[in-house]
């Protein structure tokens, strides 16, 4: 399960918050044991792109031998 202050990865993309499958954001709120999450997305340096509460299936939890992959915020 994922806990608060994971990070996860979002499993399909968000377009109204200018995010894609695969960002990565931290879990900053668990609902109903699982059921949603509420992640914060941001950037390198420092700002909240966006806080966005999501259902279970939206978000996955993070795997060995993944790593980040970098894009641009239009």
């Amino acid at each position: 399960m994922i806990k608060e202050l994971d990070l996860a990865a979002l499993t399909r993309d968000q377009p109204e918050h200018n995010l894609a499958a695969g960002a990565v954001g931290t879990v900053v709120m668990v609902h109903e044991g699982g059921k949603g999450y509420t992640l914060e997305f941001v950037s390198f340096d420092g700002v909240t792109v966006a806080i966005v509460t999501l259902d279970a299936d939206a978000v996955r939890p993070l795997r060995p031998r993944e790593i980040a992959h970098v894009r641009e915020l239009v």
